[in-house]
């Protein structure tokens, strides 16, 4: 597409009221080179009902996601407070877990699932006793996709949980010892965040670390030193997300710039050109949220989950292909979705 983005960005009604950087879309447009032809995907998980003008929801539980802390959580980060785990089906014993598993299988077409929940005061999860579960699921149910929040962990840990069955582990890479320590309240070193990666990254399975933009109390702080750490290892892919102010504690962060979030995702293109880089569920809503939504199209981002109204139109104006998936977009689930161009996905 040789004319310039903005233009094309201006005829999309849901982006009429929007806001954008002209320069930032400039260097997006220049920076395009072969990036135009990666498909995009388009997410719709069932942690939430999703429906928009120009994608549809699915099924509640196909791609559900299980907390094994229900809400609790020993560090209540401020930018969370452990509200990330309110949408998640509680799960706090191998047997809850392993029943409502095989009864959404048998009754309502789950093809595979997330298993999180909050950390202990050293950011770690305790999963050892939910292996044997998850260990005769993928015996019996080997299609199934389960993805796990790895949060720390040592190459031993990470080992076990390959063994498991486990297809995807995710983790958070910060790369500001001020943000562990004030956000986090965490008393751990960047260092441990990148040996955790590495550690994951020895295992045969797909490695998908998340930044989260303006963890810093919406500053951007150490997301380029992040974004470092994930560039030096083998990762399957990385997840951005932005920080949502509502989730943290009154009056201590604000709404990262869109402009801000824009850049990061430029850069976040250029230095991993090999690899997948997604937009994940959380961030602003609002109006931000569509600007947002549409840097990461602008920038190349090989996916985006819940997309605001307009993406595809955005997708379909500056030729990149796209499609639908109804699962977490740090995971792909096989036969879902088609490869579309100019039209709709189903």
């Amino acid at each position: 597409m040789s004319a310039a983005w903005i233009d094309a960005v201006a005829k999309i009604e849901p982006l009429e009221a929007a806001c954008f950087d002209e320069s930032l879309v400039a260097s997006l447009q220049i920076s395009a080179d072969g990036s135009l032809a990666r498909p995009i995907r388009f997410s719709t998980p069932t942690f939430k009902e999703f429906s928009s003008e120009e994608l549809s929801g699915c099924s509640k539980n196909s791609f559900p996601a299980f907390s094994i802390t229900a809400g609790a959580c020993a560090l209540m980060c401020d930018h969370c407070q452990a509200n990330i785990l309110d949408p998640m089906i509680p799960a706090t014993s191998p047997e809850i877990l392993e029943q409502k598993v095989r009864d959404l299988i048998l009754f309502q077409n789950l093809q595979g699932f997330l298993l999180s929940g909050g950390s202990n005061r050293h950011n770690e999860i305790a999963y050892e006793r939910y292996y044997p579960v998850i260990e005769r699921l993928k015996r019996d149910f080997p299609y199934l996709r389960i993805a796990i929040h790895s949060a720390l962990l040592d190459e031993a840990r990470a080992k076990r949980m390959e063994s498991s069955g486990v297809d995807t582990a995710m983790m958070d890479v910060i790369g500001a010892e001020e943000t562990i320590r004030d956000v986090y309240h965490l008393d751990r070193p960047v260092e441990d965040f990148e040996a955790t990666l590495a550690a994951l990254c020895t295992t045969t399975m797909e490695v998908v670390p998340h930044i989260v933009i303006g963890l810093h109390y919406g500053q951007v702080m150490g997301e380029p030193a992040a974004l470092d750490i994930c560039a030096r290892h083998g990762i399957h892919a990385l997840v951005l997300v932005v920080v949502m102010p509502f989730y943290a504690k009154d009056g201590t962060f604000k709404t990262p710039s869109t402009h801000g979030v824009g850049e990061v995702f430029l850069e976040a293109r250029r230095r991993l050109d090999d690899k997948q880089v997604l937009l994940g569920c959380a961030r602003p809503p609002g109006m931000a949220r569509r600007v947002i939504d549409s840097y990461a199209v602008l920038a190349g981002l090989d996916g985006i989950a819940f997309p605001a109204d307009g993406m595809v139109e955005l997708a379909e104006a500056i030729g990149r292909p796209y499609h639908q998936e109804h699962a977490c977009c740090s995971i792909k689930l096989g036969g879902q979705g088609a490869l579309v161009r100019g039209k709709h996905a189903a």
